[in-house]
């Protein structure tokens, strides 16, 4: 070991005074010669920076980044894969903001935030077509043990009847309702409209407050079945108003009441169209009026042997 120590004493001092005898001379160290061939030392910057080495990583993550964001084929099932990419709680948080609508509590920017599903809608649409069609036999099955007039028979019909009608409203109205306000940006600019499937989604979630009230309308009570579906209608209503409200504001007032007055209406008429009509009664069949048993016996002889 003090072998080593000595060598490497005589060859410092050798060193120095080769530099004492050429101070003009150079000198490498022996991590230069270990330096591979080939490769660039980059100094570090005071602000932490690695140079050319750092931005050709940097462009490289943002080469990745751009191949990880391209959207896929309008024809292929990843890009309608993405408008079902939802968790429990993303739902029932959209859910309960339709359920209690607040002012200046937008439903799109609050719940959506730029990421609208079709999931929820979806569902919600087909749950209550299926709701209407089980209660609208339920109600005529109570109402047939309580009056034996009335004429009951399995209408398998209505879950196509209220499934066509609901979707149409969920697809329709806010397809009208985007071309109109795509129309109206281009008369007035500060007029922006959400996209299509914002509208959709904001439209599918307003329906899920109809579903408990269907349920609740099998309570035999005219009053309390109106007071229910009053409810209903403005809690879901006023969702769609408080949505619609910043965007149309922009417009002119006679256009902003014209649209948002509509918009009410049609949601009415959907809320009337779910109510369940009343129970249709069927007279009884009429009876045989008694006769005596000779009249009986003469009005079956033939007429020549009558006389």
């Amino acid at each position: 070991m003090a072998a080593a120590d000595e060598l490497a004493f005589h060859e410092f001092e050798e060193a120095t005074n080769l530099l004492a005898e050429t101070p003009d001379a150079a000198t490498t160290s022996r991590s230069d010669e270990l330096t591979p061939q080939g490769h660039v030392a980059v100094a570090m910057g005071s602000d932490g920076s690695y140079g050319a080495e750092n931005e050709v990583e940097e462009s490289d993550k943002t080469a990745l980044l751009q191949e990880e964001k391209q959207q896929p084929g309008f024809w292929t099932f990843g890009y309608y894969q993405s408008f079902f990419d939802v968790d429990t709680s993303q739902v029932l948080d959209r859910i309960k903001g339709s359920l209690l609508p607040r002012p200046g509590h937008n439903f799109v920017r609050h719940h959506l935030r730029n990421r609208p599903d079709l999931y929820g809608p979806f569902w919600i649409c087909a749950t209550l077509a299926f709701v209407l069609a089980i209660t609208g036999n339920l109600t005529l099955v109570l109402a047939q043990q309580r009056d034996p007039s009335i004429h009951y028979s399995p209408q398998f019909h209505k879950v196509t009847m209220a499934g066509i009608t609901i979707y149409c409203y969920a697809w329709l109205v806010p397809l009208a309702l985007w071309g109109f306000l795509r129309w109206r940006k281009g008369v007035r600019e500060r007029v922006g409209p959400f996209t299509f499937l914002e509208t959709v989604c904001v439209y599918g979630y307003s329906l899920f407050v109809f579903i408990p009230t269907v349920v609740l309308w099998l309570i035999p009570v005219p009053w309390l079945q109106w007071l229910l579906g009053a409810l209903a209608l403005a809690l879901s209503a006023t969702g769609l108003v408080f949505t619609l409200w910043p965007i149309v504001r922009e417009d002119t007032r006679l256009v902003a009441s014209l649209l948002l007055s509509a918009v009410v209406l049609l949601h009415a008429l959907l809320a009337m169209g779910c109510k369940p009509l009343p129970p249709v009664h069927v007279a009884p069949p009429l009876q045989a009026t008694s006769l005596p048993p000779n009249v009986l016996l003469i009005s079956t002889l033939p007429r020549t042997m009558a006389t």
